[in-house]
């Protein structure tokens, strides 16, 4: 019986081990081979999608006002509060504490520009502030995994139908904003679902159709749309964008080397006034 209880731990380890090798060995085949010259010519074949990218700002508040979202009754009295704030010049902006807007309040809510690559298998996206935004589409054919690890942007696959890329994103983290400006919106809650439908509106207009599920929140799925402008002019050229750089100043450490130093901010997000 000693024996057996020994040798128990030795078996049991031995027994992981031997699926943990199995396990290993079929993730081993799911490789993402090297593009071929034919993979690489293909992407010639897909539409122009390069320059950087800017929102219609004006556009997004005119979608809110005509296409209002469906929140859930009790959502509804939050998003009134929030509302009354911003009126009343009490704003708590939502990303005062630096963190990605994520999904879906990158496409929904963005006022910075954005970049578009293509590479084979994958379409990225990269954007301004939060310490520079990145989307990657994956357009090789696989799948959803069965159990994502949730992120600020989730995980996105992607197909194209004719000249249109239609993205599915599914494992956001719950905490990302569903919002309406800048101060009012809510976290998605969970179990968010977004089908984007991306496409050249025009020669430099670019249209993004959102069917957003939010069963925590929204009493429907919300269908949306955003636009975005191309700009050719090179001083569109994406810049380095990083929020929490704006909590900060410059100044020396104790060593003499320079850093940068935490500046008090009040709960909205300014700097809290010297003391007299």
């Amino acid at each position: 019986m000693h024996t057996l209880l020994r040798d128990t731990p030795r078996r049991l380890v031995g027994a992981l081990f031997g699926l943990w090798v199995t396990a290993a060995g079929a993730q081993d085949k799911a490789i993402s081979p090297p593009p071929t010259p034919a993979d690489w010519s293909a992407i010639a074949r897909l539409p122009d999608w390069s320059g950087v990218w800017t929102p219609n700002i004006s556009d997004q508040n005119a979608q809110i006002k005509g296409n209002p979202v469906p929140w859930k009754p009790d959502v509804q009295k939050v998003i009134d509060r929030l509302e009354a704030e911003e009126k009343a010049g009490r704003p708590k902006g939502l990303w005062v504490d630096c963190l990605p807007h994520g999904m879906p309040g990158w496409m929904i809510k963005s006022h910075n520009a954005m970049e578009i690559l293509y590479t084979p298998g994958r379409v990225t996206m990269l954007g301004e502030v939060d310490g520079n935004r990145l989307r990657r589409i994956y357009t090789d054919g696989r799948g959803h995994p069965d159990d994502p690890d949730p992120s600020f942007h989730g995980h996105s696959i992607g197909r194209w139908e004719g000249d249109t890329l239609v993205v599915d994103t599914v494992g956001v983290l719950p905490q990302t904003y569903l919002a309406v400006s800048e101060a009012v919106g809510v976290p998605n809650g969970g179990d968010l679902h977004v089908v984007e439908r991306i496409r050249l509106a025009d020669k430099d207009i670019l249209h993004v159709s959102l069917e957003i599920e939010a069963p925590r929140v929204l009493s429907a799925p919300w269908k949306t749309t955003r636009i975005w402008f191309r700009q050719r002019a090179r001083k569109y050229d994406i810049a380095e964008g990083v929020c929490l750089q704006g909590y900060k100043r410059a100044a020396l450490d104790s060593d003499g080397y320079p850093a940068f130093v935490a500046i008090p901010q009040t709960a909205l997000g300014n700097p809290v006034p010297p003391k007299k």
